[in-house]
């Protein structure tokens, strides 16, 4: 059974930093992708990232290029989202997924295991 545990979110101010993890287990497939997203309540998800195990491939939506870094650490099973010059408008609930196969296309992936979210506020 795959488990995903997400955490580092917190309160920080514009212009700041955080670390997002995502501990994964029972990750037993070859090829895998682990996506972070970012969902306001009552709102639509955004993926935001997402970072392939067969090749290192990563994605990164418009809105975090630049400030954002995926990373992974296989020995550990986790995968990173570094977030840089956070702003306001970057508060939200982030969830990381996994997705059996390869993809960049975080958005209309066919995510099949879920974390539980990691409050990220950012003040101004």
């Amino acid at each position: 059974e795959v488990q995903l545990q997400a955490s580092g979110g917190g309160l920080v101010q514009a212009g700041g930093s955080l670390r997002l993890s995502c501990a994964a287990s029972g990750l037993t497939f070859d090829d895998y992708a682990i996506g972070w997203f970012r969902q306001a309540p009552g709102k639509g998800r955004e993926g935001v990232s997402c970072i392939n195990s067969s090749d290192g491939s990563k994605y990164y939506a418009d809105s975090v290029k630049g400030r954002f870094t995926i990373s992974s650490d296989n020995a550990k099973n986790t995968v990173y989202l570094q977030m840089n010059n956070l702003k306001p408008e970057d508060t939200f609930v982030y969830y990381c997924a996994v997705y059996v196969g390869s993809t960049v296309r975080v958005s209309i992936t066919p995510w099949d295991y879920w974390g539980q979210g990691t409050q990220v506020t950012v003040s101004s």
